[in-house]
C-alpha cells in the first residue's frame, strides 16, 4: 500500500503536551490506581511501583513511568498474509481500520436492525478484504450465536477464512488467548513464524475508568504479553461521568492510564510491543448518554495522538463513530471530520473508521462501502499536494495561452489518471438529469449495490485445506465446512 504519514494537524502545542503529560504523571504518583489482585499488586511493586498491598492502591512515580519508557517498542509493525498488507506503526503513519464490537447488524435484505451472528463476522471480512482503503479488520460484531468459551477462537478464525488483512480482537480468558495462538500458528507454519510476522494482533480493555484495573482483563493481557504478541492497551473513559468534564481533564487521565498499562506491560516481559490506545468519549450532559461522534471525540483524539507521540509510542486511535442509527447524512459528516481529524493528526492504527453506527453498538453493511470512500478521502488528503516543475505545469500554460483550454493536452491526460484525484465509489457526479433517469439513487443505494456484488464472488480458499481440516480436528469451529 501507499504510505500514508499525517502528523501535520496539531491540537496542542508542544507546551500544552507537555503540561498534560506531568499533569498525568503526578496523577499516577498522588492517586495512583486500584488493583483488586494481589498477583498484579506485586507485579508493580516488583517493577517499583509504591503499592499498599492492604488498600489495593498502586502509585507510580515518575521514575518508574520513565523505566518503562525505556524498554517499550517506539515501532510496532503488524502484518497480513499479503506482503502489501504490513503496518508500520511508527512515527505519524496511518492505517484506517474496523472496530468494535457491534451486537447488532442493520440487515441488508430487510433493512431492519438484528442480534449479530459469526455469520456476519465472516460476510464483514470478506467484505473488508475487497475495500482497498480500509487497511485492518478488528472483528466488529459481537457473535451472538457463540458460546462465550469459544467466541474468540471462532472470531479469528472467520476472520481469518475471510481476510488476509490483518485481525485484530479482543479475548474471552487466558485459556482464549492460547486457543486463538495455536490456531494462527498453524495457519503460520507454526508459533515461531507467527512471532516473526504477526497477522494477528488483541486489544485489551484493562482499564476501568477512573484509574481501576479490570482484573479479569489484566489476566488476558498477561497472557497476551507473556505470548509476545502485541496488544492495544484500550482505556475509554468519557467527559462528565468517567472522567472531568474537561476536554485536557479527561487527556489527563486517560494519558494516566495508558501510562499505568505501558508500566504493567514493560513490568510482565520488557519490551513488550503495546499501542497507545485511548478511546476518549465525549458526553451528551442533556441525557448524559455516550457520544462517539461528537466533534469533541475527534479533537480528543487528535490531541492523544500527540500525548503518545511524546513518549514515542505508537497509537491505537479511535475515529469514525456516530450516534446515527442507520447510514444517513449524520453518519456522513460525522464520521469524515473525526476520521479527518484524526488522520491528520498522524493515529497510527485507526480503529472504527469503517461501518460502525449508533456509538458501538450496530454495523450496516453498506456503512463500510461508504466509510471506505471517506477514508479514501482522507488517505487523498494526507498525500498534499505535489509541487515540483511538471505538476506546476508552467510549460503547458504557455503552450495553452491565454483563452485556450486544457482537455485534450497530453499533461491533463496523463494527470486525470495518475491518481492526483481521488474518485469515489459512492458519490454521484452526474447530471441531474442522467441521476434521475438511472432512479434517482443516492449513496446508501449504491453502497448497497456494492456490497451485494461483492458477497455474491466466489470466495478463495484463505486457509489451505490441509490446514483447515487440523484446525477442526483441534478446536470446536462452528463456522460450516464448505
Amino acid at each position: 500500500m501507499k504510505q500514508a504519514v499525517g502528523g501535520k494537524f496539531k491540537v496542542l502545542s508542544e507546551e500544552q503536551v507537555e503540561k498534560i503529560h506531568q499533569a498525568a504523571l503526578r496523577v499516577l504518583e498522588r492517586v495512583g490506581l486500584r488493583v483488586e489482585s494481589e498477583k498484579f499488586l506485586k507485579i508493580y511493586s516488583d517493577f517499583g511501583a509504591n503499592v499498599d498491598f492492604k488498600t489495593g492502591v498502586v502509585k507510580i512515580p515518575p521514575k518508574v513511568v520513565g523505566e518503562a519508557l525505556k524498554t517499550v517498542p517506539h515501532r510496532v509493525v503488524l502484518y497480513g498474509r499479503r506482503p502489501e498488507h504490513t503496518m508500520d506503526l511508527s512515527d505519524a503513519k496511518v492505517y484506517l481500520g474496523t472496530g468494535g464490537a457491534a451486537v447488532r447488524i442493520i440487515d441488508l435484505a430487510t433493512g431492519e436492525a438484528r442480534p449479530t451472528t459469526l455469520q456476519d463476522q465472516a460476510d464483514l471480512a470478506f467484505l473488508v478484504e475487497n475495500l482497498e482503503n480500509i487497511h485492518f479488520f478488528q472483528c466488529p460484531v459481537v457473535c451472538t450465536d457463540v458460546p462465550k468459551e469459544v467466541v474468540s477462537l471462532n472470531s479469528f478464525y472467520v476472520a481469518l477464512s475471510g481476510t488476509t488483512k490483518h485481525v485484530q480482537e479482543s479475548a474471552t480468558s487466558p485459556e482464549a488467548v492460547d486457543q486463538v495462538i495455536a490456531m494462527a500458528s498453524l495457519i503460520a507454519g507454526g508459533e515461531e513464524e507467527l512471532l516473526a510476522r504477526p497477522f494477528i494482533s488483541f486489544v485489551c480493555s484493562w482499564m476501568v475508568s477512573p484509574l481501576k484495573v479490570d482484573v479479569g482483563v489484566a489476566e488476558v493481557l498477561q497472557r497476551v504479553v507473556a505470548r509476545g504478541l502485541p496488544v492495544a492497551l484500550s482505556s475509554a473513559p468519557v467527559t462528565g461521568s468517567t472522567a472531568p468534564a474537561t476536554l485536557s481533564g479527561l487527556l489527563t487521565l486517560v494519558h494516566a492510564e495508558e501510562l499505568s498499562g505501558i508500566v504493567l506491560a514493560q513490568a510482565i516481559r520488557e519490551g513488550a510491543p503495546v499501542l497507545y490506545g485511548p478511546v476518549p468519549g465525549a458526553t451528551n450532559f442533556r441525557t448524559m448518554g455516550y457520544v462517539g461522534g461528537a466533534v469533541e471525540a475527534g479533537l480528543m483524539n487528535a490531541a492523544a495522538v500527540q500525548l503518545a507521540q511524546h513518549i514515542g509510542v505508537p497509537t491505537y486511535s479511535d475515529a469514525g463513530l456516530t450516534e446515527a442509527k442507520v447510514p444517513d447524512i449524520q453518519a456522513g459528516y460525522e464520521k469524515a471530520a473525526n476520521i479527518m481529524l484524526v488522520a491528520l493528526a498522524g493515529g497510527n492504527f485507526i480503529h472504527h473508521a469503517a461501518g460502525m453506527l449508533e456509538s458501538m453498538l450496530a454495523v450496516a453493511p453498506e456503512q463500510y462501502v461508504i466509510d471506505n470512500d471517506i477514508c479514501g478521502m482522507a488517505l487523498r488528503a494526507l498525500a498534499g499536494i505535489r509541487v515540483d516543475e511538471e505538476t506546476m505545469a508552467v510549460e503547458v500554460i504557455e503552450k495553452v495561452g491565454p483563452g485556450g483550454h486544457f482537455l485534450t493536452h497530453p499533461h491533463t491526460l496523463k494527470f486525470a489518471r495518475s491518481g492526483e484525484f481521488f474518485q469515489p465509489k459512492t458519490a454521484d457526479r452526474s447530471s441531474r438529469a442522467d441521476w434521475e433517469r438511472a432512479g434517482r439513487h443516492d449513496a446508501r443505494d449504491r453502497a448497497r449495490k456494492i456490497v451485494r456484488e461483492i458477497l455474491a464472488r466466489p470466495r478463495p480458499k484463505l486457509i489451505p485445506e490441509e490446514v483447515d481440516s487440523e484446525i477442526r480436528r483441534e478446536f470446536r469451529i462452528l463456522l460450516p465446512h464448505k
